[in-house]
This record gives structure tokens, sequence and C-alpha cells, in this order.
């Protein structure tokens, strides 16, 4: 790893380290992940359904890929393939997501 550290995760019992990536969230890459994946599946169903996507949740998983995106280009995933395939497989979700936005109707909803 190549990349400083700035701490370690803020979720119970977990001592992982926080890349610099993340040490505005304030977790490690992988809380972060499973919550950006259940955000993102959360967000596809809600489509998928036809209802309405806050505009909060839009801005929070552009926000998710742009953290995601700096994280690779910090190296911190380096050396590690699992890590880097759950990265690439969630930012192949979110492009799935807007795939399908762009093709559909969704509504957005009241900006929260």
């Amino acid at each position: 790893m190549n990349a400083a550290i700035s701490g370690i995760c803020r979720k119970t019992a977990c001592a992982n380290l926080i890349p610099p990536s993340l040490a505005s969230e304030q977790i490690c890459l992988d809380h972060f992940l499973d919550e950006a994946f259940g955000r993102t599946a959360e967000t596809m169903q809600r489509c998928c359904a036809g209802q309405a996507i806050e505009a909060k949740r839009l801005e929070q998983l552009l926000a998710d890929a742009l953290t995601i995106v700096t994280h690779l280009e910090g190296g911190a995933s380096d050396g590690k393939p699992e890590e880097r395939d759950r990265i690439l497989e969630l930012l192949l979700s979110l492009a799935n997501l807007h795939e399908y936005a762009a093709h559909h109707a969704i509504s957005l909803g009241p900006a929260s």
C-alpha cells in the first residue's frame, strides 16, 4: 500500500484502517463498499418498481462513485485483487443504474 492511513474504522468491532480517500467518511473500504452496494441496490429496486428517487439519494450515489474513483487514483487497492474486484463491481452497478435511469422514465422525489 503506497497511501497513508487516516485512522481506524469507526464501525463497532472493526479494526480495519481507513484509507485517505475515506477519511471524511471515517470508515474502512469494506464498510464503505457494503454501504454503497446497499444504497445502489435499494435505488435500483425503487427505479424498477417505478418509485420516485430522492435527489439527495442520487447525490449520494454520485459521491460514492467519486469517492471510489479517488480511491483508485490514490492506488490504495494496489496488490489487493479482491478489493479491486469489489470496487469495479460497485462502479459497474452504478453504471447499470445510470443506464437504466437513462432509458426509463424515473421520477425524482422532493429534494431533502
